[in-house]
């Protein structure tokens, strides 16, 4: 038995029997919740311990059943009468925890809810998703303006003059719009930028935030997919509301794709997603929804514009269709002029160093003209690359000195670069054996030999039979001009050119491998366009049977047209195969010399081939080739000794 408190001690019922009950001490029993009982006691009771009065005892019982036997017991023994017994009161005390229990799981899963929902910080530069429960359907666009940090301008964006010029004419709108509203123009709704990837549509739109002066809200199309049914028609509605606030200001939607796919599309099913419809639907009601005075102007930028739907690209919504294609020669140049700038030259570290007297203005000049050549060369290089892919060859030279513990950037470094862009990285853990090696250079002097004697053939600017990339155990490096018009008789000499590695084993040896199996798809591919695209099959006539794969369950022509067709690709393939067993026919000593000569070398330069084999017999039909590499001055004369090891 333990005292507690002043109030009430806790003891055992014999304890309590014998020292409070039989004395006559105990005014009322309170039984609380089926296991304790508080007795009260008489006034001027005192404790068993210490002899202080108390109020009440305490003590548990087994049940109720045996307290209720023994007290009446007790009772019975003490002669007490049945209307002066000791009364008992049964109460059912609980605490406030006991209420709280059963809903706390609910209450977290609320919280937690509630946490989620208001988590979402918006990012600096941009006005988040919203706070509160309901934050989902709040626009997640980030608002740039001329106290952001968008450093990019115009200048900064080269290749794309003309696409450059239509994006300017929206924010001279914005900035002054009275000038031609006067004369009663309306400001156009918005502009569709498309093209392949790594074009510059995004760098053009972050140039567009950097030069406008006006608030510019820019949102990828995704972000308005959600789980949610009803967010993205509601972060559309969010974004214009935003947008007309803030107005005159630019909206720009990367990747409209994600929500702006054709409805009802495909044979298969219904039409697709209904939430990516609806967000669709709100974007186009918005969008019909400006007025004049809004001076809002709406910029998307898509890889695929073929596969919007019709009602966003009408008039009166995206008015501007504006093309942005992979840059020429004159192009590639202006954007190595931009990127070249950034890095440490070797030609301007000579400039440095040895001619420190020159003023500043013949200094920059010289600066000027080095970087001038050398971004022509690497233009020259690197025909179809796209904005992205340049970015990545000046980047990747960069590396490569770096890895070689060079000062500077040199020729040859962008010249590593560019093979690793076009062929891959070069595997030097990948060992051939001798028999291997002399098959493969076999293999790629056929295909040089063929280039060298075809006259629409692209220009020769290096063989090499060191493996690179996934499986080319050798490449062949040409250099076709940028041209929009191919003819058939190009066409031809192409395919005789891919299957002189075929042809040049046969004639060189008593079996042959499986190292053309690239140069047959290349080959099939163009006959097949040539035929099926190009109508350039007299026997099937002037007709087009492109087809969509993805679209198309059966041939939209019969078994015997099919028939036909795979007949012509034979045809074709045949033809040019002939052709180029009768080419490297009568040039087997010159394919023997190129092939030694490469087994011994491993790589050939043009002017290697010009040795080997004398000058081409046909001109060169590529201008930037005979401009830049052929007869241009090389600003850097150092190359790499191990070069062509």
């Amino acid at each position: 038995m333990s005292q507690t408190d002043s109030n009430h001690e806790e003891l055992s019922f014999q304890d309590f029997v014998t020292n409070y009950l039989e004395r006559g001490l105990v005014r009322k029993l309170n039984v609380i919740n089926k296991f304790a009982v508080e007795a009260e006691l008489v006034s001027g009771a005192v404790s068993l311990h210490g002899g202080q009065p108390v109020p009440k005892v305490v003590f548990t019982i087994g049940s109720i059943e045996y307290f209720e036997d023994e007290l009446n017991k007790v009772q019975d023994r003490l002669n007490i009468p049945l209307n002066e017994r000791i009364p008992v009161v049964y109460e059912e005390r609980t605490s406030w925890l006991s209420y709280l229990m059963p809903i706390l799981p609910t209450m977290l899963l609320i919280g937690g809810l509630y946490y989620l929902t208001t988590r979402r910080v918006q990012a600096p530069g941009g006005r988040g998703s919203g706070s509160g429960p309901f934050g989902f359907g709040k626009s997640t666009a980030k608002l740039f303006n001329q106290e952001t940090d968008v450093k990019i301008k115009f200048k900064d964006v080269a290749g794309c003059d003309e696409s450059k010029e239509e994006i300017m004419e929206f924010v001279k709108f914005l900035q002054d719009p009275q000038k031609y509203e006067k004369l009663g123009a309306k400001i156009p709704r918005g502009a569709i930028l498309s093209g392949p990837p790594g074009t510059g549509k995004t760098l053009l739109a972050k140039a567009t935030a950097g030069e406008a002066g006006v608030p510019f809200l820019s949102v990828s199309g995704s972000e308005f997919v959600e789980m949610f049914v009803g967010v993205g028609a509601s972060r559309v509605r969010d974004l214009f509301k935003t947008a007309r606030e803030m107005a005159p200001a630019i909206i720009f939607v990367d990747e409209i794709d994600a929500i702006g796919k054709e409805r009802g599309g495909g044979k298969f099913g219904g039409g697709g997603n209904d939430e990516r419809e609806a967000t669709l639907n709100q974007l186009l009601v918005e969008m019909d929804g400006f007025s004049s005075s809004d001076h809002i102007v709406v910029i998307a930028g898509t890889n695929r514009p073929d596969v919007l739907d019709k009602a966003l690209l009408r008039p009166g919504r995206f008015d501007r269709h504006i093309s942005i294609d992979v840059p020429d020669v004159e192009g590639r140049k202006e954007i190595f002029k931009v990127h070249l700038a950034k890095l440490k030259l070797k030609a301007i570290e000579d400039i440095n160093i040895n001619e420190k007297s020159i003023d500043f203005d013949k200094y920059q000049a010289m600066k000027d003209s080095k970087i001038e050549n050398l971004a022509g060369r690497l233009a020259a290089l690197t025909p179809g690359f796209a904005g992205a892919d340049i970015a990545n060859v000046c980047n990747e030279g960069a590396l490569i000195a770096a890895r070689e513990d060079s000062p500077s950037v040199e020729t040859y470094h962008f010249e590593q670069a560019i093979e690793r862009v076009i062929a891959g990285l070069e595997k030097k853990s990948r060992m051939l054996t001798l028999e291997e090696k002399k098959t493969v250079s076999y293999h790629e002097a056929g295909h040089a030999i063929c280039g060298w004697y075809l006259e629409f053939a692209d220009p020769l600017v290096k063989v090499s039979i060191i493996p690179r990339g996934q499986g080319a155990l050798g490449y062949a490096q040409y250099l076709p001009k940028d041209q929009y018009l191919t003819s058939k008789e190009q066409y031809n000499h192409q395919m005789i050119m891919a299957l002189g590695g075929r042809v040049s084993e046969e004639l060189h040896f008593d079996t042959v491998t499986s190292g053309a199996s690239d140069d047959f798809k290349k080959v099939t591919q163009m006959a097949q366009s040539m035929i099926l695209k190009l109508g350039m099959s007299e026997r099937l006539g002037k007709i087009n049977y492109d087809e969509d794969s993805e679209r198309t369950i059966h041939h939209l022509y019969s078994e015997e047209t099919a028939q036909i067709i795979d007949e012509e690709v034979k045809r074709l393939i045949d033809e040019a195969y002939q052709k180029c067993h009768d080419l490297l026919s009568s040039k087997l000593d010159l394919v023997d010399k190129v092939a030694k000569e490469l087994y011994k070398k491993e790589v050939l330069t043009r002017e290697d081939m010009i040795r080997l084999c004398g000058p081409r017999p046909f001109p060169d039909r590529n201008d930037a080739f005979d401009k830049y590499i052929k007869g241009g001055e090389d600003p850097f004369k150092k190359r790499k000794p191990t070069d062509q090891v």
